[in-house]
This record gives structure tokens, sequence and C-alpha cells, in this order.
């Protein structure tokens, strides 16, 4: 069954939704600490406020700007930004909880909230011609880049 058209621009609205849920896991679970205790990385609670607050602004922003605009263009920059926050992330937090042995703050809203979601909208995105599988492959591979950058930059604080 194929979906109605603008599918794509009702399911995006489950991203910030799931971001949110995902911020909390992550605050009860004590994600600062396990950034400054278990990874070697440096994350006080302030911190992690002021970056979740900007990401989720972001993500809302975008979302919005691409369900009234309803262009490619728009819809590349919120799937770059979203693979980046959901996608990537859950794989950060899959191989953060396997390496270290340990729970993840946030490995289980990340798989299961925005593993499916993020193939849900992806299939949404190709389905619905919103964007072609090219142009989602460039967004989703520099979403990758973008969380590459995060990590190293949020929780390393650039250390080479």
């Amino acid at each position: 069954m194929l979906p109605q058209p603008g599918t794509f621009y009702r399911l995006i609205w489950l991203m910030p939704a799931s971001f949110a849920a995902h911020i909390a896991e992550e605050w009860l679970g004590g994600f600062a600490h396990w950034v400054s205790h278990v990874v070697g990385g440096a994350m006080s609670d302030q911190a992690f406020v002021e970056n979740n607050a900007f990401f989720m602004t972001v993500m809302l922003a975008l979302t919005m700007f691409a369900t009234a605009s309803r262009t490619r263009w728009t819809a590349f920059v919120l799937i770059l930004w979203a693979s980046a926050n959901l996608f990537w992330d859950a794989l950060f937090h899959l191989f953060a909880t396997a390496w270290w042995s340990q729970y993840s703050p946030g490995v289980v809203t990340a798989t299961l909230f925005y593993l499916p979601i993020s193939f849900v909208v992806a299939r949404s995105a190709l389905k619905d011609g919103v964007l072609s599988r090219s142009e989602f492959a460039g967004a989703a591979a520099a979403g990758a880049c973008l969380m590459g950058f995060v990590i190293w930059a949020g929780l390393y604080h650039f250390a080479v």
C-alpha cells in the first residue's frame, strides 16, 4: 500500500516528539555524568541542557519550515539534521552500550523510537518523491559527518 501524498510531512513530526522523549531518558539516566565518567569526555548538566535546547529548537524549526515550504531543499536539510540527531545517534548509543558494556543513557528511546521512525520517515521521503535516493543518501551521509562533529566537539572538546 502506497502512502498518501504528504505522508512524509505528517510523519516528520514524530522526530521532534521522539527527540523530546530521548532527551528525557538521557537526563534521567545521567548522560552528562556518563560522558564524563565512562566515555572519557566531559559534559556538565548545564551543557547538556543548553545543547539539547539548541538541538530541539533547530529540529522544531526545520520540521516547521519543511512542512510549510514543502521544498526539496528544506526536506534535505531536515533529513540531514534529523539523521544526525536520530539515526546516527541511535547507532552511537548502541555502539557505546556494547563498547563500554553498560547502559548508555538514551539507548532505550534510541532503539525503540529513533530507529523505527528513521526508517519510516526515510521510506516516506522516497515513496512520496520528496527526495531522490541520491539526495537522501547525501543528506544521511552529511548527517553522519555532523554527528561525528557533535561527538568530537561536544563530548571530547576537539581533542586529538
